[in-house]
């Protein structure tokens, strides 16, 4: 059987490659502290979980609209407005099969081959394999603690070229958990705009960012250009992982196209999904939400002095998603060196930088603080002794 070379060509996702061996120390009976895969421990609100319960009760549950059901991306607009503080009409929101299908549908819809899209290194790397399945070219910018390990307006500018077609933020961003600042994006978006170019800015981790003095989130990048693509999800801040709905916010002329790709590519989101993540926005779920969030900065505060403690240093502290993307190079060890003798020796999952790029995927490493404070304590323990011990 011949397979395809796109098939062949993709990497693997070093994070899920950890998972698996993970399990498979789990299976000999030794306890993991997972500290590699960006998932929330909670699960649900009560209230959707309630509702989820409620819509599978027999009734039929035919396909949505490709875009989603008008209630969701209308509750989706209500959001923008209530805690963003600005107006996105509805029929520019499609409601998606997760983020992943979001970012499917925006490179689909605007990447041909041959274009050059521009991505910081290090970043998520599903984004850079989805704009290589449709061909485009993916120009990784090296980033440094001083621009926070993100992109801004001087290292686009710098790696501008006649073929590039577009460039990719993501803000707060995964592995560093740090955010573009609203000036810095502003001027990235603006900069796309001049050459003709798109913007797609992946949000999925915003409403968990931290508030400003007078409680207010990060601006969205709608704020600061209407025409931008925003992906988001219900996946990090409303806890609803393995359910898979995520949205998108297209400028009003996209909007045609990706519903055709939509209708071909996966018909619609999951109905049962789409139903009761309307319970997503009601007052008991969002103080649920907040409360978490909270959490996630009393867990972030462990991490950051447990790391110090060690002698771990994490150049850039997070601000937004939950990760520390920390220094080993100190260790004498590479980032993958370290994460697999972390997981054999000290029995803690982490992800090495090799999956966010190439320019600190051997002295970095990321640790996600998504399990509970028991265990992150557990793990910063065992890896104080694993690093002692080298």
């Amino acid at each position: 059987m011949k397979i395809s070379s796109r098939a062949q060509a993709i990497a693997p996702f070093y994070a899920m490659e950890v998972a698996k061996h993970a399990a498979m120390l789990e299976a000999d009976g030794h306890h993991i502290v997972k500290l590699n895969i960006g998932e929330p421990d909670f699960g649900a609100p009560p209230v959707v979980r309630a509702a989820m319960r409620d819509v599978m009760d027999g009734r039929p549950l035919p396909y949505t609209a490709a875009l989603g059901l008008p209630a969701l991306r209308q509750a989706i607009s209500g959001f923008y407005r209530d805690e963003h503080g600005i107006e996105v009409d509805p029929a520019r929101v499609v409601v998606t099969a997760g983020a992943s299908a979001a970012l499917v549908l925006a490179a689909a819809a605007l990447v041909d081959p041959g274009d050059e899209v521009i991505i910081a290194d290090p970043s998520y790397p599903c984004n850079r394999q989805i704009i290589e399945s449709f061909g485009g070219i993916v120009r990784l910018v090296p980033t440094t603690p001083a621009t926070r390990f993100q992109l801004d307006e001087a290292s686009v500018r710098a790696h501008w070229s006649k073929q590039t077609g577009g460039v990719m933020v993501a803000t707060p961003s995964n592995p560093t958990g740090t955010s573009v600042p609203a000036g810095e994006l502003a001027a990235i978006c603006r900069l796309a705009r001049v050459h003709g170019a798109w913007s797609i800015v992946d949000e999925i981790y915003l409403d968990l960012s931290d508030r400003d003095c007078e409680g207010r989130l990060p601006r969205t990048a709608l704020a600061v250009d209407p025409d931008v693509v925003v992906i988001n999800s219900f996946s990090k801040y409303f806890g609803l992982t393995g359910w898979r709905l995520g949205w998108c916010v297209l400028p009003e002329v996209l909007v045609p196209a990706v519903e055709r790709l939509a209708q071909n590519y996966y018909i619609c989101a999951s109905a049962p999904a789409q139903e009761a993540a309307l319970a997503c926005f009601t007052p008991e779920a969002r103080a649920v939400c907040e409360e978490r969030r909270a959490e996630f900065g009393a867990r972030r505060a462990l991490v950051l002095d447990g790391l110090a403690r060690i002698g771990l240093p994490v150049p850039v502290p997070p601000d937004g998603a939950f990760y520390c993307y920390f220094d080993v190079s100190g260790t004498g060890l590479s980032s993958w060196q370290f994460c697999e003798r972390a997981l054999q020796e000290a029995h803690v999952a982490l992800t090495p930088g090799r999956d966010f790029g190439t320019h600190t995927a051997d002295t970095h490493v990321r640790l996600s603080y998504t399990a509970s404070q028991s265990d992150l304590r557990k793990g910063l323990a065992r890896l104080h002794r694993f690093v002692a011990g080298l």
